[in-house]
């Protein structure tokens, strides 16, 4: 069973006069298509007698005879369109093909009889018209860069329905509605709906949809409408990658425009007014540079046109002296250099003062508390003291200059203080390099003599100096 029968079934009321004769109190049919009005007589004595049937339907206050039937006198049919559906006195039931908006209306159905006189039963006909849905674009709506006047780009109707049809739109772009109700000859109600909005390039091509709900359907109908704005050429210049170099060959520009209608003419020109340098050929929307020279270190204007006007786009052009790749090689190879050096320059600070590092390590794993050093200001040497070292032993035949002197627990706790005020010194020459001591660091309650040693000949020699 499909939506409209149940519709028709769900319509259907049953009306009862004097509980003998039964139609339905409303009926519903839509235009174009049949509709069966039932009627049937049931009496309640079998003594009555049915001498004819008649249907009416009445219209403006007066009823006017649709179908008669009479056993004596048979049928009468004014209207080609309605017949009975079986020539029967107790079930007169009217059938009406192909319905028209006139058809509808109230319809009685009426006996006559003996003796009782005349019952009659009343059925509402209601007509429902489906509607033919259509939605479309508006051709021609003008657009602009800037959109600062309404318009309508979008139509949506329901034409010719009963009842009239509900139409709501469905869009990303925010617009307004504008509908109208025209009431037809026919009976019938024609919707329309427009879809207005401040139009721009970027609606060119976005899709509205129109929706419509009506009775005559189950579900509303959705019709999808692609949007023409028309709008001026919008142009872009593109190929340019920042690399063009002298004696560079084949250096292209591409001028590209968007625009409804599209453009059907582009021009290039200099945005100087100069005429276009001899090594550019101009195809259509490209620009060609067949060998790159200082002329083409300028500025490029494009200009699109179509029916509704002109734009144009500019670049400005940079001729370099040789391809960036080369500019490129140059430069890594200076910095490269200059990186080069500079850790030539770190690996020597380092070998020296791994170098220095290991004298200065040396010169602590070969002193000893008895170390002396002599000199008598010409040269110097350097003697280790040992027991059986001949240095201690008298000279033969000679004055003696020098004797051994003994060392005492303060001489050596003397030279073992020097000593650590010498490894203090070794951290100072690693902080900030070598430099000259010539005695240790001396306590402001000290005196500078302290330092000096008295010798058998007479001299003095410092205890912490090196001579060299």
């Amino acid at each position: 069973m499909g939506p409209r029968a149940a519709l028709l079934l769900l319509s259907l009321a049953c009306s009862c006069s004097a509980q003998k004769v039964k139609v339905r109190a409303e009926v519903t049919g839509y235009v174009g298509q049949d509709v069966t009005l039932p009627c049937t007589y049931s009496p309640d004595n079998s003594d009555i007698k049915i001498t004819q049937v008649t249907w009416m339907k009445e219209t403006g206050g007066k009823k006017t005879n649709v179908a008669v039937y009479s056993p004596n006198w048979g049928k009468n049919l004014p209207n080609p369109r309605i017949s009975f559906l079986k020539e029967s006195l107790q079930e007169p039931t009217l059938v009406i093909k192909s319905l028209m908006m006139t058809d509808e209306g109230t319809y009685g159905c009426e006996f006559a009889t003996y003796p009782d006189g005349n019952e009659e039963g009343t059925t509402r006909l209601i007509l429902l018209a489906e509607p033919r849905n259509s939605a479309a674009a508006v051709p021609g709506a003008v657009g602009d860069a800037v959109g600062d006047r309404e318009i309508t780009v979008a139509n949506c109707t329901s034409a010719n329905g009963k009842p009239p049809s509900d139409i709501t739109w469905q869009s990303v772009l925010p617009g307004n509605v504008s509908t109208r109700v025209i009431n037809n000859t026919d009976g019938t109600i024609t919707v329309n709906s427009q879809y207005k909005i401040f139009p721009t390039s970027e609606a060119n091509g976005k899709t509205v949809t129109c929706i419509i709900a009506s009775r005559t359907a189950s579900v509303p109908q959705n019709i999808p409408v692609v949007l023409s704005i028309q709008y001026p050429p919008e142009v872009r210049i593109s190929g340019y990658d920042d690399n063009w170099y002298i004696n560079r060959q084949q250096a292209e520009l591409t001028c590209t425009a968007s625009g409804n209608p599209p453009p059907s003419k582009y021009e290039w020109k200099t945005a100087s007014g100069q005429p276009l340098p001899n090594t550019v050929d101009v195809v259509g929307n490209l620009l060609v540079v067949k060998t790159v020279d200082n002329l083409v270190n300028t500025t490029f204007l494009c200009q699109a046109t179509n029916s509704l006007g002109t734009s144009s786009a500019q670049l400005e052009v940079l001729v370099r002296e040789r391809a960036m790749a080369e500019q490129s090689d140059s430069i890594g190879a200076i910095v490269g250099g200059v990186i080069g050096a500079l850790l030539l320059i770190a690996l020597i600070g380092i070998v020296v003062f791994f170098v220095l590092r290991s004298r200065k390590t040396k010169d602590k794993a070969t002193y000893t508390p008895k170390t002396r050093i002599f000199g008598n200001g010409a040269t110097s040497q350097e003697f280790a003291y040992r027991e059986d070292s001949e240095l201690g032993k008298p000279l033969q035949g000679a004055p003696r200059l020098a004797e051994e002197i003994p060392c005492t627990q303060a001489d050596e706790d003397d030279e073992k203080q020097n000593y650590e005020l010498l490894e203090e010194d070794d951290e100072r020459f690693n902080e900030v390099g070598p430099m000259l001591q010539l005695r240790p660091h001396i306590p402001h309650d000290a005196y500078l003599d302290d330092d000096m040693e008295s010798q058998n000949d007479g001299s003095m020699i410092s205890k912490t100096a090196v001579y060299v």
